[in-house]
C-alpha cells in the first residue's frame, strides 16, 4: 500500500456528530491513523538521512584509509626503485638532521687579491671538505687571482689555505689547508646520473656573507651547457657541459658550495646564476635560474687536481650548430632535427683525423668572420650517437665527454652523412691552451 497516498486521501468532511455519529467517529479514527502515519514517515525520513550521513562518514573514512595506503605503497615503491634516493628524510621531514649532518663540512672561503690589504673586503665564496685528507673543493672563479686565502669552518676554526689545483674548463679548484681542525667532516658524494628533473635538492653556502645558509628547491633541468672560463684558439671560449639547473636560491657567495640530495649526498657544485637584476651594490640577484657543476664531472676532475694540479679536458675539434630548428632541417634536407650538426672541423684536430666533415668547406677562410648563416652551409655531418648512446643535442654530447672521458680515450661516433648512417672512431685529444 502507498502510505503517503493513503494519508493524503484521509479527510473528514464536515460531519454532524449527532446526525451521523457512526460515520463521524470512523472518520476521526482514520484521521488519527493518518496523522500517526505522517509522524512515522517523518521519523523514517530522519532515520534515513542520519543513516546516509553516517554511511558517508564511513565511506569517507574508508577512502581516507585507502588514500593513505596508496600513498604508503607509492613511497615504498619509490624507495625500492631508488628514483627518489632520499626518501627516508623526505618521509620524516627532517631537514634539520640533514643540515646538522652536512654543515660541519661546508666552509667559507675568503680571498685577498693583489692590491688589497688584509683588512679590505675581498672575495667570498663557499667550499666543502672533499676527502678525509681535508682537501677543500670550490669554484675556480672564487680563488682566481687570489694572493691569500682563508678558510673558515662552522665550528669557528680558521686557517689559511693554498691553491693546489685549478681547472678553468670545469670552474673547479682544490685547496689544501695549512692547519687542519681536530675534527673533519668530509661530505658523501652522490651521482648525477641518478638525478631526475623535479627531484628535491638543498644548497648550503654563504650567500652575501651569511654563513651556513640552507636553501631548498628542485632540479629544474639537466644537461645544460654554459661557457667555460677557458679561452679557445681563434677567439671565444670552450663550452662546459653536464650542468644541473636548479631553482634553489643561489646568490653571490654560494659559489663552490654543495648542491645536495635529501640524503645529504653532494650531487653538484653551485657555480653560477642567470639574472637580469642587480642590487644596490651591483651584485646579481637570484631569479630562480641557478646552475651547478655535476658531481660526476667533479669526480673526473678533482682527483687530477689533487694529484697533479691540473686536468686535461677532452678535445674533439669541431664547431657545431647549437640547435637544429624545423626550418633549418628542411632547408638543409636533414633526416632529423636531433643530433649534433657539425659546422666546422679544425685542421689537424681529432675530428679531422677521424674524418668528420663540416658544413663549411673552407674553415680557414671563414675563421673569424662575424656573419655566417645557415645559407652558407653545404652538407655537414650529423652526429646522432656516441658509444652506443643516442645523442639528441650538443648538451648530451659535451656532457658525456666531460664527465666520463679523458684525452686519449677512443669514442665511437654514429654519423648521418648524405642520408646514410656511418660509424667513425675518434681518439680524443687535449684542449689546447
Amino acid at each position: 500500500m502507498n502510505l503517503a497516498f493513503y494519508w493524503q486521501k484521509i479527510q473528514c468532511r464536515p460531519l454532524r456528530r449527532k446526525s451521523n455519529e457512526k460515520a463521524f467517529i470512523e472518520c476521526k479514527r482514520l484521521e488519527r491513523v493518518g496523522m500517526n502515519m505522517k509522524k512515522r514517515l517523518r521519523l523514517l525520513g530522519l532515520v534515513v538521512v542520519v543513516a546516509l550521513v553516517g554511511s558517508s562518514c564511513i565511506i569517507t573514512s574508508q577512502l581516507s584509509e585507502l588514500t593513505s595506503v596508496t600513498t604508503q605503497t607509492q613511497v615504498q615503491a619509490t624507495e625500492t626503485d631508488n628514483v627518489e634516493i632520499v626518501s627516508p628524510i623526505v618521509q620524516n621531514g627532517d631537514l634539520t638532521a640533514l643540515y646538522d649532518m652536512v654543515n660541519p663540512g661546508v666552509v667559507s672561503v675568503r680571498t685577498v687579491r693583489e692590491g688589497q690589504g688584509s683588512f679590505q673586503a675581498g672575495g667570498l665564496g663557499t667550499g666543502f671538505v672533499w676527502d678525509e685528507e681535508g682537501h677543500i673543493v670550490t669554484n675556480y672563479h672564487v680563488v682566481r687571482n687570489a694572493t691569500d686565502l682563508e678558510v673558515d669552518f662552522p665550528s669557528g676554526f680558521k686557517t689559511r689555505a693554498n691553491v693546489i689545483g685549478t681547472d678553468p674548463d670545469s670552474d673547479l679548484a682544490v685547496l689544501e689547508l695549512e692547519t687542519k681542525p681536530s675534527t673533519l667532516t668530509s661530505l658523501e658524494l652522490g651521482s648525477s646520473r641518478e638525478l631526475e628533473v623535479g627531484q628535491t635538492v638543498v644548497a648550503i653556502g654563504n650567500p652575501r656573507g651569511l654563513k651556513g645558509t640552507m636553501t631548498f628547491g628542485i632540479v629544474s633541468a639537466l644537461g645544460r651547457t654554459l661557457d667555460s672560463l677557458q679561452e679557445a684558439p681563434g677567439g671565444g671560449v670552450f663550452a662546459t657541459g653536464n650542468i644541473i639547473q636548479t631553482d634553489a636560491a643561489i646568490n653571490p657567495g654560494n659559489s663552490g658550495g654543495p648542491l645536495l640530495d635529501l640524503s645529504g649526498r653532494v650531487i653538484g657544485i653551485n657555480s653560477a646564476i642567470r639574472t637580469n637584476s642587480i642590487d644596490l651594490s651591483g651584485q646579481p640577484v637570484n631569479s630562480g635560474l641557478g646552475f651547478a657543476i655535476s658531481i660526476d664531472q667533479a669526480k673526473n676532475v678533482v682527483p687530477d687536481l689533487i694529484a697533479t694540479g691540473e686536468h686535461e679536458s677532452p678535445y674533439v675539434g669541431i664547431r657545431v650548430q647549437p640547435e637544429i630548428s624545423l626550418f633549418m632541417q628542411e632547408e638543409l634536407k636533414l633526416p632529423q632535427s636531433t643530433g649534433v650538426y657539425v659546422i666546422e672541423v679544425t685542421n689537424g684536430s681529432p675530428a679531422d683525423e677521424a674524418g668528420l666533415i663540416g658544413a663549411l668547406d673552407d674553415s680557414e677562410g671563414l675563421e673569424g668572420e662575424e656573419q655566417i648563416t645557415p645559407e652558407d652551409y653545404q652538407g655537414g655531418d650529423l652526429i646522432v650517437g656516441i658509444d652506443g648512446q643516442d645523442v639528441d643535442n650538443f648538451e648530451d654530447f659535451m656532457g658525456y665527454l666531460l664527465a666520463y672521458k679523458d684525452p686519449g680515450d677512443m669514442i665511437e661516433l654514429k654519423v648521418i652523412r648524405d642520408g646514410e648512417e656511418i660509424e667513425l672512431n675518434l681518439t680524443l685529444g687535449s684542449r689546447p691552451e
